[in-house]
């Protein structure tokens, strides 16, 4: 059943961006908000070794290895339809794979077991099992590693109006705001081993966490 499952979720995706690839990083600059700011917080040392979960068109991966040059970078997501154009973009600086962000091995993808940093930006809103995702990330840091984790949050200091329009949006897209982040990563780090850190951006709009691994 899990299988099934996780088949459907990865047709459900490729139909949704099997167009929208296409204008995807044109148009989500205007509303994913805070990803730049995980990218600059990640602060990986030489050599580190850096997984992008959920990579999409490898807009991510692309501005982090300009950052830190001497890093190692690998994304998955599972998308066929978005890893062709986040192979395009990378070309061979960057190791992907296609798999499932709540069951992936990194071993088997990429001979690596454990990264030194790992990030999810707006990715979880769009896993049907996003707390399984994140214990699955979480379980492949490295000993003082940390998971990085932005997404739409509740946009509480926002006009109603506001919050109604953009949900409506996000639907079409099935993406659904996960209001519970912030706990679940408490849960996450007193059952794994770790510490966490949390906080809202923009008013609300978006939501900010970081999963410390314990050393």
């Amino acid at each position: 059943m899990e299988n099934a499952s996780q088949n459907t979720h990865a047709s459900l995706m490729d139909q949704t961006y099997r167009h929208q690839r296409l204008i995807y990083d044109l148009t989500r600059k205007y509303y994913l908000f805070g990803r730049d700011e995980l990218l600059v917080d990640l602060r990986p040392g030489r050599h580190a070794h850096v997984l992008e979960v959920a990579c999409g068109t490898g807009r991510n991966l692309q501005l982090a290895g300009g950052r830190y040059p001497e890093c190692h970078f690998y994304g998955l997501d599972i998308s066929s339809e978005m890893l062709v154009s986040a192979q395009k973009k990378l070309g061979s600086t960057v190791r992907l794979a296609q798999a499932d962000a709540c069951s992936f091995d990194g071993g088997q993808l990429f001979d690596r077991a454990e990264f030194d940093r790992i990030f999810i930006s707006y990715g979880i809103s769009m896993i049907p099992d996003w707390e399984q995702a994140l214990r699955q990330a979480f379980g492949h840091l490295a000993p003082g590693g940390s998971l990085h984790v932005v997404d739409f949050s509740g946009l509480a200091g926002w006009p109603r109006w506001s919050r109604t329009m953009l949900h409506r949006w996000l639907h079409k897209f099935h993406v659904t705001p996960r209001l519970q982040l912030q706990e679940m990563l408490g849960q996450v780090a007193a059952d794994m081993g770790g510490r966490a850190k949390f906080r809202q951006l923009y008013r609300g709009y978006a939501q900010y966490g970081v999963l410390h691994k314990n050393g």
